[in-house]
């Protein structure tokens, strides 16, 4: 038996945020792996995003690079389309074996409204859930069951890391530099 995490978002860039949430989720839970896959359209975010779904994914690819417990996954940016999570860990369900177990990895931003996500029970059917502390967000959700991690240290968001490319503003620090330096090869 496997212990799998599954950690979707946009990634609009990868940031150390990403990866430190992945390595706590990892080490807290016993994951022996975590699957990073990208978002092509997410249905929850408003905003456009930054950088086309290739850039993310080649920026998660370089991101991830010599970590061997750490994968990318092309799903939900090859099927096109909103993605919704219920789909997409019903795909990876299907790929492993039965007896694995697969961790479905939020912030904790994002497990408070976990509740209005499409087909939610059927997601808790075939996932556990995993919350990763945000700073400034409340812990959790009432209405779900889920495994609590800590990540100390860092608060960051890809958001305000767009911003900061946006208004010519330095990201040094804030993503991997492998990251970086993709960004600024391609002028992105």
């Amino acid at each position: 038996m496997k212990k799998i995490g599954l950690f979707g978002g946009t990634f609009d860039p990868v940031h150390l945020g990403h990866l430190l949430m992945a390595r706590a989720a990892m080490e807290q839970m016993g994951l022996d792996k975590v699957i990073f896959i990208p978002s092509c359209v997410p249905p929850h975010k408003k905003a456009a995003t930054l950088f086309t779904a290739p850039d993310r994914l080649k920026m998660i690819l370089t991101a991830i690079k010599g970590i061997h417990e750490f994968e990318v996954s092309d799903f939900e940016i090859s099927k096109g389309g909103k993605s919704y999570s219920v789909d997409t860990v019903r795909h990876f369900r299907e790929l492993s074996d039965s007896a694995d177990k697969l961790y479905f990895i939020v912030g904790g931003d994002a497990i408070t409204q976990l509740d209005t996500w499409k087909d939610v029970d059927i997601l808790k059917s075939m996932c556990s859930f995993v919350s990763v502390n945000r700073p400034g967000y409340p812990r959790g959700n009432e209405k779900l069951k889920y495994h609590a991690v800590t990540m100390n240290g860092i608060e960051m968001s890809s958001t305000e890391i767009r911003k900061r490319i946006l208004s010519g503003k330095s990201i040094q620090f804030l993503v991997p530099d492998a990251v970086l330096s993709y960004i600024k090869r391609h002028h992105l």
